[in-house]
């Protein structure tokens, strides 16, 4: 009827007799027995559950995976490696097998059905279309007696370095009476071996005259100079020349501004072009020391050759005239006059000028002229010129004009040049890399004859220059060259006369509008249409000329 009162006391009371109510004899109920383990009493998922947390106990305490950065060497440390590789054993033994595993395909393939599914890929293209089913021809299927061919071909050929008018109009497909009558027609207006390398030309071929002949020419357009379009037209009496002048301004570009911190910075942004301001320097070098003889407030002169077509073309040519202007006042008048391109000073023409010949390369004196002790030989020697110290293949220039009497090797001197300048005067140029020029060439002052070198007994890259006078060496730095008046009595008027042309020319003139001087061409209108005319519209070109002869 009642239960007995659970205590949590001592194990004297845990036997059960002292741990009843005690309310009247009659009341009392026996208690029940008890497990002698609270454990036993548990079921199986305490368990489990106990066994986990017990491990996760453990693994927080003991730390199987510490940061193996930390206290490297350490019973830790090694305790955090050995689970590293435990887990890496256990990674590897699971790793699946990758052999091959042999199943059937989807159909059978042979010979035949292969080769028609690559028919119907891109790659019979890439092998000539070999590939694939072939059909024979039925009873229906004819051959052509003469298979069909378009009236006419229109085409562009290149004249090519090196190569003939002829060739290149044989390359084109035209026959031979057509090469020799265009060769003839052309050959009036200009030679066929003046017209430019790379020249286009736009070529229209007709009907052929008999099965297996070339094609007649109906029309051939190209530009033969700037000024000029030739165009061969084939009418009632065959090929006929027409010519398509083109109006061309030939008003010399002239460029003057300051020198300022740098002249080729300044000649650039004053919009010279690039080979028009090296040849000024090259120029001018020759007559004054461009790092030491200009001031910022100097002013460049420069005329350069400029053509401009109506078609908005553009041609540099070679440069005319360099000059150098000092507070206002000419200090430098060099003109191009002559075949041969050379320059010659304004203030020079009529008179003598005595001169002290200037350094043959660019570079600064290492070894001067007399005895001293040959750094190969090792004894005391005459040293028969000066050295000039300079950086290997660097250019070597004649010191004034002459004849070359010896190009070649020359014993101790290894590549050696020697120049004849007339009245007894010699200079020769040793230890070159190599040379420039011949034997029995005439050269000008300023001329490249050959490059620093190190050949002969020599112990690095050097120039040695020497003075001859009477076949005798002499101290090369006490030499003088004396130039004469070298422009003929009958053509210092002509020479003045350009000169002062060129310098009534007023800078930028040649950058305004084209004067209107008539049609931009002349005879029959033409649509633009063809690949010549589309070719000659007008482009920002600049296309570099050689010297005027």
């Amino acid at each position: 009827m009642f239960k007995a009162l659970e205590t949590c006391g001592d194990g004297d009371r845990a036997g059960g007799a002292a741990g009843v109510a005690a309310l009247s004899h009659a009341q009392v109920l026996a208690a029940a027995p008890r497990d002698a383990s609270p454990v036993s009493r548990a079921s199986f998922r305490e368990r489990i559950d106990a066994l986990r947390h017990g491990v996760e106990s453990w693994c927080h305490r003991v730390d199987l995976a510490p940061d193996l950065a930390q206290d490297i060497g350490s019973g830790t440390w090694f305790r955090g490696l050995g689970t590293m590789v435990a887990l890496g054993v256990v990674a590897i033994a699971f790793w699946p097998d990758l052999s091959a595993v042999e199943a059937a395909t989807a159909m059978p393939v042979d010979h035949a059905v292969r080769d028609e599914f690559r028919s119907q890929m891109i790659m019979p293209l890439a092998l000539g279309s070999d590939s694939g089913r072939h059909m024979g021809a039925t009873p229906f299927v004819h051959a052509l007696r003469n298979a069909p061919e378009r009236p006419t071909v229109e085409l562009v050929s290149t004249l090519g370095q090196g190569d003939s008018f002829a060739r290149m109009l044989e390359r084109a497909g035209l026959g031979a009476g057509d090469i020799g009558r265009v060769t003839q027609l052309v050959g009036n207006a200009l030679p066929p071996g003046d017209i430019a390398p790379g020249t286009q030309f736009d070529i229209t071929l007709g009907r052929r005259a008999a099965p297996g002949a070339p094609r007649a020419l109906d029309s051939m357009d190209f530009r033969a100079r700037f000024d000029l379009d030739l165009s061969i037209e084939r009418g009632a009496g065959g090929l006929a020349l027409v010519r398509h002048p083109i109006t061309v301004d030939a008003t010399p570009l002239r460029i003057r501004a300051p020198v300022g911190v740098s002249l080729y910075r300044s000649a650039r942004n004053a919009g010279a072009p690039i080979a028009a301001i090296q040849s000024y320097l090259r120029t001018v070098d020759q007559h004054l020391s461009i790092e030491n003889d200009l001031r910022a407030d100097d002013q460049f002169d420069l005329v350069v050759e400029y053509k401009r077509s109506a078609r908005g073309e553009r041609q540099v040519g070679a440069l005319l005239y360099a000059g150098l202007l000092r507070d206002g006042k000419p200090r430098l008048q060099l003109l191009r006059w002559g075949g041969d391109g050379q320059f010659f000073e304004a203030s020079g023409i009529g008179r003598n000028e005595s001169r002290v010949t200037g350094a043959p390369v660019a570079g600064r004196i290492t070894s001067g002229f007399g005895m001293r002790r040959h750094p190969i030989l090792g004894y005391v020697r005459m040293h028969a010129g000066i050295d000039f110290g300079a950086a290997y293949g660097s250019p070597i220039y004649a010191v004034s004009d002459g004849t070359v009497v010896y190009a070649g090797r020359h014993g101790g001197h290894g590549n050696y040049v020697r120049i004849d300048h007339g009245d007894g005067m010699g200079t020769g140029y040793a230890h070159m890399s190599r040379i420039a020029v011949a034997g029995g060439t005439h050269v000008r002052a300023g001329q490249v004859i050959g490059y620093v070198g190190s050949s002969g007994l020599s112990t690095g890259p050097h120039l040695h220059f020497e003075a001859y006078q009477g076949g005798r060496t002499i101290n090369p730095l006490s030499i003088r060259f004396v130039s004469r008046p070298q422009i003929d009595g009958k053509e210092q008027a002509a020479f003045k006369a350009r000169l002062a042309a060129l310098m009534a020319v007023r800078p930028g003139a040649a950058l305004g509008a084209i004067a209107p001087g008539g049609p931009v061409e002349a005879g029959p209108a033409r649509a633009i249409g063809r690949e010549i005319d589309r070719a000659a519209l007008p482009r920002a070109v600049v296309a570099p000329a050689g010297p005027k002869p």
